[in-house]
């Protein structure tokens, strides 16, 4: 069996770059690893976390139970017809490595979510999404292994209740099963998405239109709006858009006419947590060793040496701020641990 660590500690394991530790840790690097540890005694401790790339979670504290490291790589076309292919990726799988394959190869569809932090397996879990894209519109089927029982399971991607941010692995199946690979149905003949500003203006720069330039100009974007977390801790927005009903959103226009939203089409309205953020004042603000990035208030990072604890009750504050401004109750993205 994989060799489990006592006391093992989790700096290099989380994008926020905060000291914690966790009372055992174990990586596993293929199925046959997962399936022995999950028959050995150790698989009975509590808590137990499955930690990816550490892109999405911010340990307060030392953790106190055992953390499963999935690390399985590997990229395979296993099949295609004349529209489409399906590639199976390992959930340990650098996610920008695995955008780049496709794009290398021409399978489209994903190149919207190029350079965001993680892991494919940590693809669906989150539901990933930008510019116009989410994860649940190529995920084709998920495989996993329940931890009560080592059963493999494959869930389609109606199984996985997909919704913005959200899907069946942070419910029902939260800490209940590890996430072994994740198979994308991807384009063979292109359909764009290209109806942000920002990416209509950054395609200005390149003379057409296609999976390589839109990645680039995707790449671009994030490079000159978002902090490089492998230089400053964090871990990309920190809440969830705020997702309302049309009346409230036109109450709220009466006091604030320039309130940004985005209609969906069952007549909700997604409101702009960054711009209810920047309207409380926390743009490029700080409090101790926490702080917003300057250029995007949605991101809050680790200004060198702050806890988690410090950098949560930051979080709370802003929380509570637009609460009192607005109404309006934003959701934590980030997994508190």
């Amino acid at each position: 069996m994989n060799e489990i660590k006592e006391n093992f500690p989790l700096l290099a394991y989380n994008t926020f770059h905060v000291e914690a530790q966790t009372r055992y840790f174990i990586e596993f690097n293929d199925i046959p690893a997962i399936l022995n540890f999950l028959s050995s005694e150790h698989a009975e401790i509590r808590p137990c976390f499955v930690l990816g790339g550490g892109s999405n979670v911010l340990f307060t504290k030392d953790f106190e139970g055992i953390i499963l490291h999935p690390v399985i790589k590997g990229i395979e076309k296993t099949d295609e017809d004349g529209e489409s292919v399906i590639i199976r990726a390992g959930s340990g799988e650098e996610w920008d490595n695995f955008v780049a394959y496709c794009v290398k190869n021409e399978w489209g569809g994903i190149e919207n979510l190029s350079l965001i932090p993680g892991t494919v397996g940590a693809s669906p879990v989150q539901n990933i999404g930008a510019y116009g894209v989410e994860a649940k519109d190529f995920i084709h089927r998920v495989e996993a292994i329940r931890i009560d029982d080592g059963k493999k399971i494959t869930l389609t991607a109606q199984d996985c209740h997909f919704s913005y941010r959200d899907s069946i692995f942070k419910k029902d199946l939260k800490d209940r099963v590890i996430i072994t690979h994740v198979n994308f149905r991807l384009n063979k003949k292109h359909h764009f998405v290209t109806s942000y500003p920002d990416v209509q203006k950054e395609l200005n720069n390149y003379p057409e239109t296609s999976l390589l330039t839109i990645r680039n100009a995707v790449i671009a974007i994030r490079r000159n709006k978002l902090p490089d977390p492998s230089v400053t801790g964090n871990a990309g927005s920190f809440f969830k858009n705020p997702v309302i009903d049309r009346e409230k959103v036109a109450s709220l226009r009466r006091f604030f006419p320039n309130m940004r939203g985005f209609e969906s089409p069952d007549g909700s309205v997604k409101l702009s947590a960054a711009w209810l953020i920047e309207q409380c004042g926390y743009k490029g603000s700080k409090q101790g060793k926490a702080g917003t990035h300057k250029k995007q208030p949605l991101i809050i990072i680790n200004k060198g040496g702050a806890s988690g604890d410090q950098i949560y009750r930051f979080a709370l504050k802003i929380q509570k701020t637009v609460m009192n401004h607005f109404g309006i109750r934003m959701e934590m993205e980030v997994n508190v641990l």
